[in-house]
């Protein structure tokens, strides 16, 4: 089947959101935003001791009202910017966003640090009127990081150097990262996207996938110094941060905003670890046997097995997949997904200057998600069309929490999207007959499962290792590359031949510079969806219904008690066993049939 033309696929339409730049309504909203902000701070600020349990309740839902402005003028700016990289003038207006709304945003900052010195008396007492009571769960978030808090000058002063700072450095990454062209040689030379690149990496034809790691080495080469300096960069700025916030470890800012124990966590890392051998170390000795070689080359690793057809799939075939797995557990799950075709809120073809990766953006509960995406035509798409999509469905779902508790941790935004993955897996699965596609499907959804689970579990290793190392000295490209093959060594075994074209392929993961230790989520999401999916066929009695009062919940509970209806618990090292030994099975599986 030919490659979708980029004609046919669609593009988003953020009028929603805002008409375009000079939008005369993106300038009432940052005007009222900006004067409301200083009208709250005028109120309120120090008198939060002394407000009633109503008087508090008002005060954050005019806090709400104030972050809802915000998020739409920065959500318009950010999905405008994230197909338009490479355009100057939308870089310009997007910084101009991010300093103008930082600007506001300082009128409002004291409201969360006054909340945080109240004592827990005088909380208690104002929680217990209705209107404070609806926003226990944002408080109670709230006071997670009360022991973290500085003064109010100097978290003002982190607050607004973020712009010259953090958010810089993410800024010359991202654009620097669109701006360069990979030079693929073949029959005929291609200057091309990130995107594109990395998509060839998984082409049938095996000179192609070489030629495309080579085009993708050499282009990071010629930038390394410039992605080790932001690496470094970042890597220093956290540090300084957690010092001064007096975080134990360079991941505790994160497992704390994901509002899981750090015991959990090292038993997620460490059961992964532990299974190397027995998940990625085994599949990719079978994935070698199926080649015929003793070893695979690197670039080889997402190659489509030898009897891989190459099968495209058109949109049309991608989104009835989606929507036939999603209402097949669910007619409502169908329901919400259809949205994002029939409304346009999805852009899905490949360009230059767009951002190489997928995602679905939340936005704020007034309007409704975008999902961004680059799609190809490959089964690989049309998985990441049920994962985004996965993410759009919880996100409309939680809506009803409003502004300040739709949001979930990262742990449990992976939840909905790699189910969705699951369902739309099972899906082709089940309406595939013949034993060798049945194969190829099986096999692509562990080699999916691998980069969800091991791969990221090793990018959580890299970052140890440099956040480990960089308080001591600045590491040269040299020694991040030399982190890097180690800790793909350890992760992949010895069924690849790694050589120095792999060792720059660290620098164009964006994970480890927008949101530090981030990458583990998706591990956790992965074995939490195998237990959850296990659950499910085994016939829990009113699965569906738990499922989705679970999405509605939003930020509003923690994973104890969002997964306790269902059985599990996520502190239990049989939990991640069990996650992981789906994966095992699906190994076994491709053993017996080989």
């Amino acid at each position: 089947m030919a490659k979708p033309k980029t004609t046919e696929l669609p593009r988003w339409n953020l009028n929603d959101l805002y008409a375009g730049p000079k939008s005369k309504t993106l300038k009432a909203d940052f005007d009222s935003a900006g004067a409301e902000s200083k009208k709250f701070r005028s109120t309120y600020e120090g008198k939060l001791k002394g407000l009633d349990g109503q008087g508090l309740g008002r005060a954050i839902a005019r806090y709400e009202k104030i972050s809802e402005r915000i998020g739409k003028v920065m959500s318009y700016g950010h999905l405008l910017h994230a197909t338009n990289m490479s355009d100057p003038v939308i870089g310009a207006f997007f910084q101009t966003l991010q300093e103008r709304v930082t600007d506001i945003s300082t009128d409002t900052l004291f409201f969360t640090l006054e909340l945080n010195r109240l004592s827990d008396a005088v909380l208690k007492r104002q929680l217990k009127h209705p209107k404070a009571a609806r926003y226990a769960p944002w408080v109670r978030d709230c006071r997670m990081f009360r022991d973290h808090q500085l003064s109010d000058e100097a978290e003002k002063l982190f607050h607004e150097k973020s712009l010259t700072s953090h958010s810089a450095w993410i800024r010359l990454f991202g654009e620097t990262m669109a701006d360069i062209r990979f030079a693929v040689k073949g029959k005929r030379s291609r200057e091309m996207t990130l995107a594109d690149t990395l998509n060839l990496l998984s082409d049938k034809r095996p000179a192609m996938r070489k030629q495309a790691a080579k085009a993708l080495n050499e282009g990071l080469e010629k930038n390394i110094r410039t992605f080790a300096l932001i690496t470094n960069t970042l890597a220093k700025d956290k540090e300084m941060e957690d010092q001064w916030r007096r975080y134990p470890e360079p991941q505790s800012y994160r497992n704390l905003a994901n509002q899981v124990e750090d015991e959990v966590v090292v038993a997620l890392v460490g059961a992964v670890r532990k299974n190397y051998s027995n998940l990625s170390h085994r599949y990719y000795k079978l994935k070698a046997k199926w080649f015929g070689v003793r070893q695979l080359n690197t670039w080889d690793r997402n190659a489509p097995l030898p009897e891989d057809s190459d099968r495209r799939f058109s949109w049309d075939q991608a989104k009835s997949t989606v929507l036939a797995a999603y209402g097949g557990f669910d007619p409502e799950m169908a329901v919400i997904a259809k949205q994002f075709f029939d409304k346009r809120w999805i852009d899905a073809p490949p360009a230059p200057g767009k951002d190489s990766g997928a995602f679905s953006h939340s936005t704020v509960p007034s309007v409704h998600p975008y999902v961004m995406m680059n799609f190809h035509g490959k089964a690989r798409d049309v998985m990441t069309l049920a994962h985004e999509l996965g993410h759009g469905v919880h996100q409309v779902l939680a809506n009803d929490q409003g502004p300040l508790m739709c949001d979930t941790p990262l742990t449990l935004a992976e939840t909905a999207s790699v189910f969705g993955e699951m369902l739309t897996f099972r899906e082709m699965l089940n309406t595939e007959t013949n034993a060798k596609r049945r194969r190829i499907l099986l096999a692509g959804k562990v080699e999916d499962m691998m980069n969800t689970v091991i791969r990221q579990i090793a990018f959580h290793q890299f970052e140890e290792h440099v956040h480990r190392e960089r308080p001591k000295c600045e590491l040269s490209a040299d020694r991040l590359g030399d982190i890097w093959m180690q800790v793909q060594r350890d992760s992949l075994g010895p069924a690849f031949r790694y050589d120095d074209q792999y060792r720059n392929f660290w620098a164009y993961i964006p994970h480890f510079l927008h949101a530090p230790f981030y990458v583990y989520a998706y591990a956790f999401g992965d074995c939490l969806v195998n237990s959850l999916y296990d659950v499910f066929q085994s016939g829990h009695p009113g699965f569906q219904k738990k499922y989705f009062d679970m999405l509605k919940a939003g930020g509003t509970l923690r994973h104890t008690e969002l997964l306790a209806p269902f059985g599990l618990d996520a502190s239990d090292p049989a939990f991640w066993n069990r996650g992981l030994g789906v994966i095992s099975g699906f190994i076994d599986e491709l053993e017996t049939a080989l």
